[in-house]
């Protein structure tokens, strides 16, 4: 996993605490992007509020931004909050993506969305 971690410090994935699985998360999901990334989140969420959040790719520099952008949103909310954090507001706050990387900020919001619906559909 540290190797992940060192291979694109360009993009500051390289120190972000929340990059990496999770062991027993509350809630997680996978996806794979139409470009072939996969995008993985884990979220530890106690009385509705989201405590911790992990994500992990081997995708693009755009894929990573993206990833820890969406898990520096969803840090603190509560999964109605998260549920409003919608890809335009990630592209908007990583001022210089190129819009061939636009779909990346899709990738991650849905994978989030798809954790937070791991969470509330659980028994």
């Amino acid at each position: 996993m540290q190797a992940m971690h060192t291979s694109d410090t360009s993009s500051g994935v390289a120190e972000d605490p929340r990059f990496g699985r999770m062991n027993d998360p509350t809630a997680a999901a996978c996806v794979r992007g139409p470009c072939g990334d996969e995008m993985e989140f884990y979220l530890v969420i106690q009385d509705g509020v989201i405590e911790q959040v992990r994500y992990c790719t081997t995708g693009c520099a755009d894929t990573k931004r993206c990833g820890a952008e969406v898990a520096r949103r969803a840090q603190g909310l509560t999964v109605a909050e998260a549920l409003g954090i919608s890809p335009r507001m990630v592209i908007d706050s990583l001022i210089d993506m190129p819009a061939e990387g636009r779909h990346c900020a899709i990738l991650a919001v849905t994978t989030l969305y798809r954790a937070l619906a791991d969470y509330l559909l659980a028994p």
